[in-house]
């Protein structure tokens, strides 16, 4: 615990309540302390009695991208939970921010999202290619990210995409994942160009005397490596200022998917997850795309002024 921190008000009073009406154990009250002084660091400038619901899943999800293991997550989000719960019932707070909060083992450590302004800086086409070969490697890189966001493809479904898997006309492409599982995968138009212009004006300079029965090639008509194509995402990412990768393309594809209000089981398809479990770490997302559309569709969710006009509720 940081000793040049200072100790707001509310949770003081609640340092004291666990001494004196809890009788806890020194080393307890301290776990404590130290637990919630961290998440007071983490909301900066903000009050411990202004967090969100979403500032405690952010708060855990930064331990858990920090490598915190899982039983300290749970122990602080516990702290966190009688902390709140003794602020609402002292009133305090008029809500609960870890209220109705999942546990940490019901979460998967997912990569962040990008933004949707990023994906779009992302896959803006450059030009200033200086020769065909450069323009096809461009065209090819382009054709590549538009693939990764707009098929939520894995990098090594990427990699393996046969020209005979494309069904352009049918906005579609065949896509071999897990354990050779086949699955149609939907392109948007964006990707759809890009590939056919790869396809008409790039493919075959890569190929050169050379040919290959794959989409996405290296010079002479080599396969591409996933280690390859790797430093190509991180290479056209850079030039915003971020470091990411193929996975958070195929994230970010989910999460924007999730937060448009695409149902989890359209998720789990596209994405090629075996099991419903495994699509349900955009559950949180999910929930929040159901209470807004509730909030601004459903009657009683709307609560009613005395002077008779009426007005959203929370």
């Amino acid at each position: 615990m940081d000793a040049s921190q200072p100790i707001p008000q509310e949770l003081a009073s609640f340092i004291d309540y666990l001494k004196i009406e809890k009788g806890l154990a020194p080393l307890s009250v301290t776990a404590y302390t130290r637990d919630i002084l961290q998440f007071a660091g983490f909301l900066k400038k903000r009050p411990l009695t202004a967090a969100r619901r979403q500032d405690v899943r952010d708060f855990l999800d930064h331990l858990f991208s920090n490598h915190v293991d899982g039983r300290s997550v749970a122990r602080k989000l516990s702290a966190l939970r009688h902390f709140y719960k003794y602020l609402l019932l002292d009133r305090h707070i008029t809500h609960d921010p870890t209220l109705n909060l999942e546990t940490p083992r019901q979460w998967k450590v997912l990569p962040k999202a990008l933004a949707r302004d990023e994906i779009a800086a992302m896959l803006e086409p450059r030009g200033g290619a200086t020769s065909k070969l450069t323009a096809a490697i461009v065209l090819r890189d382009r054709a590549m990210l538009e693939t990764f966001y707009g098929g939520a493809l894995r990098v090594s479904e990427v990699v393996g995409v046969k020209l005979e898997d494309l069904k352009l006309d049918l906005g579609y492409v065949l896509v071999r994942g897990k354990g050779d599982k086949e699955r149609i995968v939907p392109l948007g138009m964006p990707a759809i160009q890009t590939i056919r212009e790869f396809l008409a004006e790039g493919r075959e300079d890569l190929c050169g005397q050379k040919s290959s029965p794959l989409l996405f090639i290296g010079r002479g008509a080599r396969r591409m490596t996933r280690q390859w194509v790797w430093k190509r995402v991180r290479a056209a990412s850079s030039r915003n200022g971020r470091n990411a990768s193929p996975h958070m393309l195929r994230h970010s594809c989910a999460t924007h998917m999730v937060e448009g209000g695409a149902d989890l089981r359209t998720v789990q398809t596209i994405l090629g997850h075996a099991d419903i479990s495994t699509t349900q770490v955009y559950t949180h997302l999910a929930l929040d795309q159901l209470k807004n559309v509730y909030r601004e569709h459903h009657p009683r969710a709307k609560k009613v002024h005395h002077g008779g006009t009426e007005a959203h509720s929370g």
